[in-house]
């Protein structure tokens, strides 16, 4: 069994060539990052599980939120990726004190109570072993899935500003509730500071240092060369289809339709480049035709918790 790795280097911002961040930027762009990870949930979630040709011989370019899917969803509603996440928001409002690995565990044990529309057997085996053991970190494993990468958005918000170690430490408490290994750890670390970098202001260039250092540290990240299509929650698979669609697209709405497009777990796909993405650009630039489609509950608690979570964060306390 691998040792979990040192945690990936850390790209300081670039301060001396852009602005801090006001309490109006910070949470328009703290929201796009919840937004655009429930928008990409909800716009891939309709060709998940299909190839490329499939997607192409049925829809031409799927570009509309539409709903259905082999979820049978409706248009704008969203699958676990977007409902885990907001079970983490959750983990973090409800107490006054930063939580920790249990705090997680607990507010992902209700989640599953709740009978969310889909669960991925990894992480309900995660959940099941706490209720048993009340051990809130599995042991760990050889499969480096996609689905503690998928809810890690909160993380970054609430500890915008927070030193790189315990950013990293609260990432990797919460990603270990149901995923323990070497290659979910480094990536869900990565999307947290990509996620970060949007929301402070350091552009693209910000974001795709985090995902050069991720590739530099993993080889098996490393995102240039051929497409990866019909991705599969293999986290190495689906990072290197996010990355690929971030670095070859210029705007929010040309990388989601990219990542899903490619198939495969294309609702995790857009969701991790829509938290991503969404950080980016900040809720003002998200398109306005598909935020028209997201569920109306799930839109407002999207607003509701980016705003909580950025407002305890370090960064939000010193301007």
């Amino acid at each position: 069994m691998q040792a979990s790795p040192p945690l990936l280097r850390f790209a300081p911002p670039e301060t001396a060539t852009r602005n801090k961040p006001d309490h109006a930027s910070l949470r328009n762009h703290a929201r796009g990052a919840l937004l655009g990870l429930a928008l990409g949930d909800a716009l891939g979630a309709t060709v998940e599980f299909m190839t490329p040709r499939e997607i192409r011989a049925q829809y031409g370019c799927h570009k509309l939120i539409r709903g259905g899917g082999w979820l049978r969803l409706a248009p704008g509603q969203v699958t676990d990726d977007t409902t885990m996440a907001l079970a983490l928001a959750e983990a973090w409002l409800i107490n006054r004190q930063p939580p920790g690995a249990e705090d997680y565990a607990r507010a992902f044990d209700e989640w599953m109570r709740d009978k969310p529309v889909d669960i991925g057997n990894t992480v309900r085996r995660g959940i099941v072993r706490f209720r048993n053991t009340g051990e809130a970190c599995v042991p760990p494993s050889t499969d480096a899935g996609n689905g503690a990468t998928m809810r890690c958005a909160p993380i970054a918000l609430a500890l915008l500003g927070a030193p790189a170690d315990a950013t990293a430490t609260a990432t990797l408490a919460q990603a270990r509730v149901t995923h323990h290994n070497p290659l979910t750890d480094a990536a869900t670390v990565s999307v947290v500071r990509m996620v970060q970098a949007g929301i402070q202001g350091d552009g693209i260039r910000g974001v795709m240092a985090q995902a050069n250092l991720l590739a530099r540290d993993f080889d098996v990240f490393s995102f240039r060369g051929k497409q990866m299509e019909n991705p599969t929650g293999y986290i190495v698979d689906s990072m290197r289809a996010v990355l690929q669609a971030i670095d070859v697209n210029d705007n929010f709405e040309s990388v989601l339709v990219d990542v899903v497009n490619r198939g495969g777990d294309a609702d995790t796909t857009g969701a991790i480049a829509g938290m991503v993405m969404g950080a980016l650009c900040g809720e003002d630039n998200l398109p306005e035709h598909w935020l028209r489609e997201l569920n109306p509950a799930v839109y407002k608690r999207c607003q509701v918790y980016a705003d909580e979570l950025i407002a305890r964060s370090p960064a939000w306390r010193e301007d």
